[in-house]
């Protein structure tokens, strides 16, 4: 039976116990450095209580090193992988080459080996079978596949490796091949692979031609819709992914936990058509408190990419944006005393006071906050741009929202209970406790006592099953009597005495580990052998001496900053294909090339490799 993981981001611990407690298997975190995000790091001990959290589900937390490491931070980040791993992290997700081998002992191969699994970072952009077995070999027990492949691509993956294979199911897509962006370190001198992109992807741009000619003006061009492929997780796991990620490190909690809701359900009901050939890999059921609803979190608008081998429309070139959920035109606009304005919408949704509202006017979006919506008519400050006509669409719903912030979402694992109570002695009772958790955990408890008989045995049976069959902790007990046991006198006890045998039995459990699931092949980690393929990691993420040596490549990280003509990134998506003007599809509507994109102050250049059906930028 396969195991299937829901692995959610989380800023802090408590953004990842949320996720945990609304259905996620895993969370992925960044320690207090060399994480692919910097505004997103967390203390050693706040990942130490997480991962405790975490583990009384048999859910396991991932800590982040993904960013490529310089010569001089080498035994830090060996030190920081130590910490990590003595906190209680289950895995490190890693891009730099270097760390398999610092994980052997550090620099001099003389320390302490650091033992748990590695994974092969989305930032390693792997995208082939040769590359993924590449790894594999490398020392990686998972590798995160690159997001802009199809399901054809993924089973020849699975076809070329035994490890575990996650794939991104949710959230935001940077137009690049992840790890193989330099956009931001050739405009700001800030790199996305040391966590500190500007999202030059999400900028306005100015398209124009070869002769100068502007085709398209102020428009976010390279600025992709968000990721969404919540029905189609039965294909993915049927291709070969055990782990399906949602992406969101710097998202907000509502955020994460209407998305972990969405897709654990979703991945609930999979599991449910198919029991016999799925489960999940953690304990314990999610009781989120609310309906989760992916139209009303921070969307782009939506897309499933390449996920089809086809192209479709990925930009989302309104806006780079969150607008919202369409609500319907602007039927008209009433001027009200002290700027205030009365929009009246066309739409049947159910609006509540403090909604967010947005919409388009002139290449830019503008907002503006509902005070007093009643029915269709929305009293808000008067916006330039709201006229009639114009389409308006709600980016945050304040009922919604308040929902999820007061919901009681919790994580429970059931427990079966049977109490057998045998009398070897007039005013003594001996009484057995048998305890088997949902995840296959079982204890035992007996309790020798002097008691009175009770007068009406129906009602102690009824007292001792129900108070029994309460909540202890993060356990939800179900009791009955042992059929044995029918006919015997039973002993008068008092309902503080049945809540202290509950709670023994809840402390007996928490002493045993909890079972969550063993995926494929997570012994790897500690490989300091030379990669046997030459450089398949972009030559300009080889930032140390180790790296260097295994890739038998020089260190030559940010080469690219002091380069005029150098690819500063490669994706499937495509300019020219997304305005209509690819040579294939309208051999009528060419343009002179090559094209340029202006607008951040350093001109792009737009290379296509009609062949492979990919884009260039370079720099100008």
């Amino acid at each position: 039976m396969t195991a299937l993981e829901l692995l959610a981001p989380a800023r802090n611990k408590e953004i990842g116990i949320a996720a945990i407690d609304c259905g996620a298997d895993a969370v992925y975190i960044a320690g207090p450095s060399h994480g692919a995000r910097k505004d997103a790091a967390n203390s050693i001990e706040d990942i130490r209580e997480l991962c405790g959290y975490a583990h009384k589900f048999g859910a396991r937390i991932f800590a982040t090193v993904n960013t490529i490491v310089y010569e001089e931070e080498l035994q830090a980040c060996y030190e920081l992988m130590l910490a990590l791993q003595d906190a209680g992290v289950d895995a490190l997700i890693v891009q730099d080459m270097a760390l398999p081998v610092l994980a052997c002992g550090g620099p001099d191969g003389k320390g302490r080996k650091v033992t748990i699994p590695l994974h092969a970072s989305t930032q390693c952009a792997t995208r082939t079978p040769e590359k993924a077995s590449e790894l594999e070999r490398a020392g990686f027990s998972r590798i995160v596949l690159e997001r802009q492949m199809s399901l054809e691509q993924i089973r020849a993956v699975r076809a070329a490796t035994s490890g575990e294979l996650e794939f991104f199911v949710h959230g935001a897509l940077c137009v690049s091949y992840s790890g193989e962006c330099y956009l931001s370190e050739k405009i700001a001198g800030r790199s996305a692979n040391r966590g500190a992109c500007i999202q030059a992807c999400r900028a306005r741009y100015d398209l124009s031609d070869a002769a100068g000619k502007v085709l398209v003006k102020d428009r976010p061009l390279l600025s992709l819709k968000d990721y969404n492929l919540l029905s189609r997780l039965e294909e993915l796991a049927g291709a070969g992914i055990c782990s399906f990620k949602i992406e969101g490190r710097l998202k907000n909690l509502s955020y994460v936990k209407n998305v972990v809701s969405a897709y654990s359900q979703a991945l609930d009901r999979l599991i449910q058509k198919t029991p016999d050939k799925y489960r999940r890999a953690s304990a314990g059921r999610s009781i989120a408190g609310f309906t989760p609803q992916l139209d009303k979190t921070f969307n782009r608008g939506y897309t499933e990419l390449f996920l089809d081998g086809k192209r479709g429309s990925w930009a989302g070139t309104d806006a780079p944006k969150s607008m919202g959920e369409k609500l319907g035109k602007i039927l008209s606009v009433n001027s009200l005393p002290g700027g205030k304005a009365k929009v009246t919408v066309d739409t049947t949704a159910l609006l509540s006071n403090g909604d967010g509202f947005a919409f388009a006017s002139k290449n830019a979006i503008c907002g503006v906050r509902g005070d007093v919506c009643q029915g269709n008519s929305i009293i808000c400050k008067m916006v330039k741009g709201l006229s009639p006509g114009v389409v308006l669409y709600r980016n945050l719903s304040a009922s919604f929202e308040k929902e999820i912030s007061t919901a009681p979402s919790k994580r429970v694992i059931d427990v079966d209970v049977t109490a057998n109570v045998n009398c070897p002695s007039e005013g003594t009772f001996s009484m057995v406790l048998l305890a088997a958790s949902a995840d296959g955990r079982k204890v035992r408890i007996e309790k020798t006592f002097e008691a009175d008989t009770a007068l009406q045995r129906d009602r102690m049976e009824n007292m001792i099953t129900g108070q029994l069959s309460k909540s202890s902790g993060h356990y939800v007990f179900s009791a009955k009597m042992a059929s044995s046991a029918a006919g015997r006198p039973l002993p008068h006890l008092t309902a503080a005495a049945l809540n202290g045998l509950r709670r023994e039995l809840a402390a007996a459990l928490d002493a045993l580990p909890c079972n969550g699931a063993e995926l494929r092949n997570t012994g790897l980690g500690c490989n300091d052998s030379p990669l046997s393929v030459q450089p398949q990691i972009h030559k300009n993420n080889i930032a140390n001496s180790i790296s260097a040596a295994r890739h038998g490549a020089p260190v030559s990280a940010y080469e690219l900053k002091h380069q005029r003509d150098a690819e500063l990134l490669r994706s499937r998506y495509c300019v020219r294909h997304e305005l209509g003007l690819c040579p294939k599809q309208a051999p009528g509507k060419n343009k002179a090339e090559p094209l340029y994109l202006t607008g951040n102050g350093t001109p792009l250049e737009l290379r296509f490799n009609c062949r492979s059906c990919e884009m260039s930028i370079y720099g100008v």
